[in-house]
């Protein structure tokens, strides 16, 4: 199981970024996906979840109504489109694989295979 994470970059507050998370073939049948990201001095904490198998979808408080998950199940990818991004959403952000049963609350101690980070830094 593979998963890489692209996307990042600087961006001015209030902008938007587009993070993708490439997935090998088979792993929407097994998992569902989810983004996480860790600031500097913090712990790792849930963004987004999805499961296309059962069609849920999880949003951290902080990012509902500015972030979108969603999955193009022919590319075996899956996008975070950020918007009216602020700089307390600057960290490392990571996709993994979450276990199903766990996707509505797309906990983090629930998955079993990550992606390498990718930057987000968004300056005021």
């Amino acid at each position: 199981v593979q998963l890489q994470a692209s996307g990042g970059g600087l961006v001015q507050a209030g902008g938007s970024l587009r993070l993708s998370c490439a997935t090998s073939g088979s792993i929407f049948d097994d998992y569902a996906i989810g983004w996480f990201r860790q600031a500097p001095g913090k712990e790792r904490e849930a963004v987004s979840c999805i499961s296309n198998s059962a069609g849920i979808t999880y949003y951290a408080g902080s990012v509902k109504g500015r972030f979108t998950i969603s999955s193009d199940n022919a590319k075996n990818t899956v996008y975070l489109q950020m918007n009216g991004l602020k700089p307390e959403d600057t960290a490392v952000y990571y996709c993994a694989a979450v276990r199903h049963r766990y996707v509505r609350t797309c906990t983090r101690t629930r998955t079993d295979y990550w992606g390498q980070g990718t930057l987000v830094t968004v300056s005021s």
